[in-house]
């Protein structure tokens, strides 16, 4: 165990941000805080940074208990949205800057600096300054930065919310890897469902100062045990059917002309046909709401009279 949280709680003035967490966080693990603004998971980030301390409970790092240590004699290193760098410095010596306040040596600084610039990927770019830079160069500076220091935790603060869709999912790939080859445990903060499903070992997912569900992205995407995580993870249909609520995720949804495809079904009018890429949603409204699937069969068209099914294992009950 790399990171232990036990009970641990802040609040700002009347405002309780963070409501008795407890997370154990295993060493070379990447594990993302996952939730919508205000639900806690960057309180819970600056807690373990030492930016803000615990009104209650405690953090581990390794077994010490650093609850209210100042970030300086904390093993971990922070990597922000904005990036932080120094824009007066070029590439080398804002990756250097950490390990001269250190008081390192001239030649052991330059030497770890380089080595950090190859594992993002970035040799050659030592002598540019920041605004030289691409916003995905300027966050792997960034990420060369904290890894120089070879902390023992790295916490990234929603690293990747600046950049463009495509660079985005190109750089979520390309962390994930550099996580695996340093080896080092990865603290990630997202409100992007899509990016923590896609980078991590396990979720912890954020609701009202709380971990409402704690797994591996399967688990949380196929299993969710709230309404809330059903509905932030992922799109999913929301039907009340025999008195019951319950949410059935759009790909398990099949429409079609009258043909009842699972073992249980609705009749209803499709609405709309909506084209996002990828896939093509097909929004039908029923008696028990509206649904929307994405597994068509045969030539459908707006207004047609249609069946949407699914199997009854595939839903889930919510409360």
């Amino acid at each position: 165990m790399i990171v232990s949280i036990k009970g641990l709680t802040r609040s700002f003035g009347d405002v309780r941000a963070v409501t008795g967490v407890d997370l154990d966080i295993y060493e070379g693990e990447f594990i993302t805080l996952l939730g919508p603004s205000g639900s806690g998971k960057t309180t819970v980030l600056r807690m373990i940074a030492g930016f803000e301390k615990p009104d209650s409970g405690t953090i581990e790092l390794a077994g010490k208990d650093v609850s209210q240590l100042p970030p300086y004699e904390r093993d971990v290193n922070t990597v922000f949205q904005d990036y932080a760098l120094f824009p007066h410095m070029n590439v080398i010596s804002n990756i250097e800057y950490g390990l001269k306040v250190k008081g390192s040596a001239k030649e052991e600084c330059n030497a770890r600096a380089i080595e950090a610039l190859r594992q993002v990927r970035l040799e050659g770019y030592e002598g540019r300054k920041p605004s030289q830079l691409s916003g995905g160069q300027r966050q792997r500076v960034a990420l060369a930065r904290a890894l120089v220091n070879r902390p023992s935790v790295l916490l990234l603060d929603e690293p990747l919310g600046a950049l463009d869709l495509k660079l985005r999912e190109q750089m979520q790939i390309e962390l994930k890897q550099l996580q695996r080859e340093v080896g080092i445990t990865f603290i990630f903060v997202t409100h992007d469902q899509e990016e923590a499903l896609t980078m991590s070992d396990r979720i912890a997912v954020f609701n009202n100062g709380k971990i409402e569900q704690l797994g591996v992205p399967r688990e949380i995407y196929e299993n969710p045990i709230s309404a809330f995580v059903s509905e932030f993870v992922g799109q999913t249909n929301r039907i009340v059917i025999d008195k019951s609520r319950i949410n059935i995720r759009p790909e398990q949804v099949s429409v079609s002309k009258m043909n009842s495809l699972g073992n249980r079904s609705l009749t209803g009018t499709l609405r709309d046909v909506i084209f996002v890429g990828a896939s093509t949603r097909y929004l039908v409204d029923t008696s028990c709401g509206a649904v929307i699937s994405i597994l068509p069969v045969g030539d459908l068209k707006v207004g047609d009279e249609v069946m949407v099914s699914w199997d009854k294992e595939k839903e889930f009950l919510v409360h």
